[in-house]
């Protein structure tokens, strides 16, 4: 019912920067959370960055350097990445608690994901 659409990811050198974009489309009434997530091999997926209501939370490790940004008009989010480091490398995925109608609650959601690789 709900899609997620991530793109943006690749190949970058230490200190440059890539922009990720997620697109949600389908049946969509409201969104209240937006989020990424990546997935290193041999680890557990970890939280990235989520914005909310215009609140916004980053993991220690990414901050001062990510951004995250939503446009809701267009039901997308955006994760601006500055300063990437090998250790950022990893898959990174789109989150997103959506809900259909008036009269349901939110269901997560998950994009199927976008490499990330960042060579030192």
């Amino acid at each position: 019912q709900v899609q997620l659409v991530e793109s943006g990811g690749g190949l970058v050198q230490a200190g440059g920067s890539l922009r990720l974009s997620c697109a949600a489309s389908g049946r969509i009434f409201s969104i209240s959370v937006m989020g990424w997530y990546r997935q290193a091999p041999g680890n557990e997926r970890e939280l990235v960055a989520i914005a909310s209501g215009g609140t916004t939370n980053y993991a220690d490790s990414v901050k001062g350097r990510f951004t995250i940004s939503r446009d809701n008009a267009k039901n997308t989010v955006y994760l601006q990445m500055n300063s990437l480091k090998p250790d950022d490398t990893a898959v990174y995925y789109c989150n997103a608690g959506v809900r259909s109608s008036s009269r349901s609650g939110p269901l997560n959601y998950w994009g199927q994901g976008t490499q990330v690789t960042v060579s030192s």
